[in-house]
């Protein structure tokens, strides 16, 4: 069954999704990161070049012609895939084949928009049986 990991508290999504990235790229593990569209695909990846000053992410999106060898794959709705270790969702509904990974990765902001929509993925989740593990950020 796959483990979900919601981390919840973010200041930016999508830094937070670089930085998670980066530490599932270090366990050796590929991951795909899940965007509502084209919009936010083109930030993530404009991010993951410049996030770190000391290190760099490879990656490409998903139609890319190295996307089989890279790390991270940067996909939208409806995309294939091409690995099932590491699902980051950066969507507000839950991914429809996120069972197929061995661990999906949710982030929430502290928006209150961006809660009510993590809490009804965690309903979802839970109402399914699934075990869900918190981390809560920024309280260090």
């Amino acid at each position: 069954m796959t483990q979900i990991d919601f981390y919840s508290g973010a200041d930016n999504k999508l830094r937070t999704a670089c930085l998670l990235s980066a530490k599932v790229v270090k366990q050796g593990m590929k991951v795909t990161i899940y965007t509502p569209d084209m919009g936010i695909a083109k930030q993530l990846d404009k991010l993951l070049w410049t996030f770190s000053s000391t290190a760099f992410i490879p990656h490409c999106h998903v139609d890319d012609k190295l996307a089989h060898v890279s790390p991270v794959i940067i996909t939208t709705q409806g995309n294939p895939l091409t690995h099932d270790n590491v699902l980051i969702n950066l969507n507000d509904e839950h991914p429809p084949y996120f069972s197929r990974f061995l661990r999906l990765i949710e982030i929430s902001e502290t928006t209150m928009e961006d809660i009510q929509a993590a809490r009804k993925r965690y309903r979802f989740y839970k109402d399914r049986g699934y075990e869900i593990r918190h981390h809560k950020l920024g309280d260090a």
